[in-house]
């Protein structure tokens, strides 16, 4: 697929991993198109587009099918990213909106097929694996696409949802021939994260300079972090890959304890806290990592950043341009709220 002069929608384009990804677009000369309500993305991360014609931004919420109509006529491709979404903080906090993505993303398909989209990129999740899988820290446990059910077991309704929109756009492509591809996103972080998601999390803490320095859940929860710059390589690469409505995870095969990036995060930064443990507070599965071999396998695609060279980078870019009596008058509302 060549990106030049292609027609692009961007959902959730001004946010943290979507405007990474129109950065890319733009690069390779697509003609994108972002819409988003800006309820966690931000204005300032297309700023450089703006006004320049390089893209159409819209600000509006596609929950609306007026506004999913109108958006998607004359759109080549489809990058789904948009969401009522957040850490696990947010998604254990709020059910009920996280459900909203049902409507969400259903209404979307539906405006994809009336306007003959060629295909459709769905960002999914690791969420979608079932809780029961993920329960013990010591197990060796890589998760298969294959695993996700049945029995299905969906981490939540933001994991229900998500599973939701991979079977919807799995239907779409039998019933109707329409291209799709769902990316199963595994814990992104990197530059233009937000703090309700665990690794901005840690350094925000850090960069408030908390003492006691609290740690959600006990610290042996096993996660595997990836670099926002390798999702979406991962995310393009699939775009031009895989049409059958296939879902594939986007993850680094890294298994990193959370105690051991706090510490981490603290050596960095080169600060000495005492580590508060809050077992009571949301902490997700206990053991979540992707097998990324059908993603090596399908679209010649490994991660390329390693978690601790990624995290330093995430690191300096936050404490570069961040404000720390801003981000310690806002942090405990900043961890579970969008």
């Amino acid at each position: 697929m060549k990106w030049k002069g292609r027609r692009t929608l961007v959902t959730g384009g001004a946010s943290f991993i979507g405007s990474h990804l129109v950065d890319r677009l733009v690069k390779e000369g697509a003609d994108v198109v972002v819409v988003d309500n800006l309820s966690s993305g931000r204005e300032e991360y297309l700023a450089d587009y703006l006004g320049t014609g390089r893209i159409s931004f819209v600000q509006a919420d596609l929950r609306d099918p007026d506004i999913a109509e109108a958006v998607t006529k004359g759109v080549s491709v489809v990058f789904h990213l948009a969401a009522d979404h957040g850490g696990r903080g947010y998604v254990e906090l709020h059910q009920a909106a996280c459900a909203s993505n049902l409507a969400l993303d259903g209404g979307l398909f539906l405006a994809c097929r009336k306007a003959g989209v060629e295909k459709v990129v769905y960002a999914s999740s690791g969420c979608v694996y079932p809780n029961y899988r993920q329960r013990d820290p010591n197990e060796m446990l890589y998760l298969t696409e294959d695993m996700v059910g049945p029995p299905f077991d969906a981490d939540n309704m933001y994991g229900w949802a998500k599973l939701m929109g991979e079977m919807t756009l799995q239907a779409y492509v039998r019933d109707y021939g329409m291209k799709a591809v769902s990316c199963r996103y595994f814990t992104v972080y990197g530059e233009r994260g937000k703090e309700d998601h665990a690794v901005i999390a840690m350094i925000a803490r850090a960069f408030a300079r908390q003492d006691p320095f609290e740690v959600w859940g006990n610290g042996q929860q096993i996660r595997n972090w990836t670099y926002v710059t390798d999702i979406v390589d991962g995310t393009i690469r699939a775009a031009e890959t895989v049409d059958d409505g296939t879902a594939i995870n986007l993850g680094t095969m890294e298994r990193t304890r959370v105690i051991d990036a706090v510490r981490e995060v603290l050596r960095y930064t080169g600060q000495t806290a005492e580590i508060l443990f809050r077992p009571e507070m949301p902490t997700g599965p206990m053991n979540r990592v992707a097998d990324n071999t059908l993603a090596s396998d399908l679209l010649g695609w490994r991660p390329q950043t390693a978690f601790m060279d990624g995290l330093h980078r995430t690191i300096d870019w936050y404490f570069g341009t961040k404000d720390r009596e801003a981000v310690g008058s806002h942090l405990q509302l900043a961890l579970t709220e969008r």
